[in-house]
């Protein structure tokens, strides 16, 4: 039987471990048992924070709302109960954009809720 030798794998191996855990401080980022544990700490914070960033987005577009709104006349939630009322479906994210990049088209939106 012929002779295997295992260093390229284990050094290929090596290898990737470290070029993911590149710019952590202190041993994580040299020494291979530390930067496996860095990995999976890491990788499950990503993957927290990956659903945590969705309520992010959702709170920022109900304060935008909510300033454009209050320059019109009218609070946040009375806003979002007239359009459900009304019929009018438009997602939280669009009713941002319109606030911020499209003020003239958020206050007629508001003018025809009221």
């Amino acid at each position: 039987m012929t002779r295997v030798k295992r260093g390229t794998t284990s050094l290929k191996r090596r290898r990737n471990v470290l070029k993911q855990v590149k710019g952590y401080r202190f041993g994580r980022k040299s020494k291979e048992k530390m930067a496996k544990e860095a990995i999976a700490h890491a990788g499950v914070h990503a993957f927290q924070h990956r659903r945590k960033k969705k309520g992010v987005f959702r709170r920022l577009w109900q304060i935008k709302i909510n300033a454009a709104s209050r320059t019109n006349g009218i609070s946040y939630s009375k806003l979002i109960d007239k359009l459900k009322k009304g019929g009018i479906a438009l997602d939280r994210k669009i009713l941002a954009n319109l606030a911020e990049n499209k003020p003239d088209v958020f206050s007629s939106l508001i003018k025809k809720v009221k």
